[in-house]
């Protein structure tokens, strides 16, 4: 059977909005236009397009969309930015660390052993190093992601903390090469 798209279906169009929630597990979620109307449908094929398999609610998020007989979807993905953080509130573990030595830590590529989403931490391993990484789910959400595959390919910023190897930002590996 074949099917002919109209043209409303064809035509797309760039949209800013916010992360309404999405589940990896399920595979969707919905984001909110700031222009208002029906909610979009985020696909994670969509996502994964983008590089990235998961996106913090609340995150700031600009696609393109199409109407379709199921309503509005996204098509692509252009740009995520990290949900606002609350200001002025550091992590517990890096209070005690200088704020230039976070900042300064180079991204380096590596690949999440675990992520427990329930748990809220994971860890990673970065190519040429022994010690896993700490990831704490806080890390993962002020860096605009909210879960992590086994295998996911990662480029994450990693300090000294006072429990070891632990990621200060986390960002999907093609992102952090497009830059």
């Amino acid at each position: 059977m074949e099917t002919h798209l109209t043209q409303e279906e064809s035509e797309t169009r760039r949209v800013l909005g916010r992360v309404k929630w999405f589940d990896p597990v399920k595979g969707f979620g919905f984001v909110i236009s700031d222009e208002g109307g029906p909610d979009i449908l985020l696909h994670a094929n969509v996502l994964r397009n983008f590089g990235q398999s998961s996106v913090a609610d609340a995150a700031r998020i600009e696609v393109s969309v199409q109407s379709t007989e199921r309503g509005i979807q996204a098509t692509e993905v252009f740009r995520i930015e990290p949900p606002e953080a609350p200001a002025g509130v550091p992590l517990a573990d890096f209070e005690e660390i200088d704020p230039e030595i976070i900042r300064s830590a180079p991204l380096e590529p590596a690949r999440v052993k675990w992520f427990d989403k329930a748990k809220g931490f994971g860890f990673a391993n970065v190519f040429g190093r022994d010690q896993d990484v700490f990831i704490h789910i806080e890390v993962l959400r002020r860096s605009g992601l909210a879960d992590l595959q086994p295998g996911e390919a990662l480029a994450i910023r990693v300090i000294q903390g006072k429990r070891g190897q632990m990621a200060t930002e986390v960002c999907a590996w093609e992102t952090a090469v497009e830059h």
